[in-house]
């Protein structure tokens, strides 16, 4: 696999956007459209972040993020968007240790100039600030 991110999401269009903006940029994000894949995908060395839509259908975060970091509790960030007026998804998200949690419009808004800062090797020598609502 050559891809060091991964979007979890349902919606054609969007992932394409992302998908897109990231092949702009020379990277490559991959695609799972159920969480079992992202869960097999996310056990690749390589994959350094994972993307999250945070209106993804039966999403369960308290679940998830342990399965994705595993047991060595692996340094992954994870990146959480959804809409700007459910604050209470955002705050949840926070809330069950996604790293970063945004508006959809500012994740897309930012995407082009954060998405390298995320797919790169070691998240732990620069502080990532949420900025969220």
């Amino acid at each position: 696999m050559k891809a060091s991110g991964i979007l979890l999401c349902d919606e054609l269009i969007f992932s394409s956007k992302v998908t897109g903006t990231a092949q702009a940029l020379g990277l490559t994000v991959a695609i799972a459209r159920t969480v079992d894949t992202l869960v097999k995908l996310v056990e690749h060395p390589e994959i350094k972040c994972v993307i999250l839509d945070l209106h993804y259908p039966d999403l369960n975060l308290t679940q998830l993020l342990p399965r994705l970091r595993g047991e060595q509790a692996r340094r992954l960030l994870v990146v959480g968007y959804g809409s700007h007026v459910d604050t209470v998804t955002l705050k949840a998200a926070r809330e069950a240790g996604c790293d970063l949690v945004w508006p959809r419009s500012k994740f897309v808004e930012e995407l082009p100039t954060a998405l390298p800062a995320w797919l790169k090797d070691d998240h732990s020598r620069s502080p990532l600030r949420d900025g969220g609502v």
